[in-house]
């Protein structure tokens, strides 16, 4: 039996072929060795599952499975989100323009999909801040950052 694990959009497409229970590891995608393989010990109840390791955010999009001696095909969509994110930092960043309040910076690293930073005021509420900074990294990781003036509220 032969089974195809690929990824249409690469080229080479294959992430793991299994021909007579032995992978052809010459038809790989280069970005797939030693990261692909099956679960061997489950190929005896039907268990065809693709396992991959070492899973970075280039390895997202649409996976197929193919077994050619029964023309059946599975599409499998796999969508990776980082782990590495740091926790937001919250820093002063001085005085506002007017002097009527503060300005806080927040910064947060590690992060996959694209993330989106709101400031919020003590009862949830939406606040007014600069544009949100979003820096791409060579990892494919995001680190967000944006700024805020938070009023204050003088009361006697």
């Amino acid at each position: 039996m032969t089974l195809e694990w690929a990824r249409p959009d690469l080229d080479p497409r294959f992430v793991l072929v299994c021909r007579a229970g032995q992978e052809l590891i010459n038809r790989k995608n280069p970005s797939y060795k030693g990261r692909s393989s099956l679960f061997t010990d489950e190929l005896k109840h039907g268990n065809i599952s693709l396992k991959l390791s070492k899973v970075k955010p280039a390895d997202e999009g649409r996976y197929r499975c193919y077994i050619p001696e029964k023309d059946e095909e599975v599409f499998i969509d796999l969508v990776v989100a980082s782990s590495a994110v740091s926790s937001p930092v919250i820093s002063l960043g001085g005085m506002g323009r007017d002097k009527t309040g503060v300005m806080l910076q927040c910064e947060s690293a590690g992060w996959y999909p694209e993330p989106e930073l709101l400031w919020l005021d003590g009862e949830g509420n939406l606040l007014s801040a600069g544009p949100t900074e979003t820096l791409r990294g060579p990892d494919d990781l995001y680190t967000v950052s944006s700024r805020v003036t938070a009023q204050q509220n003088l009361q006697c």
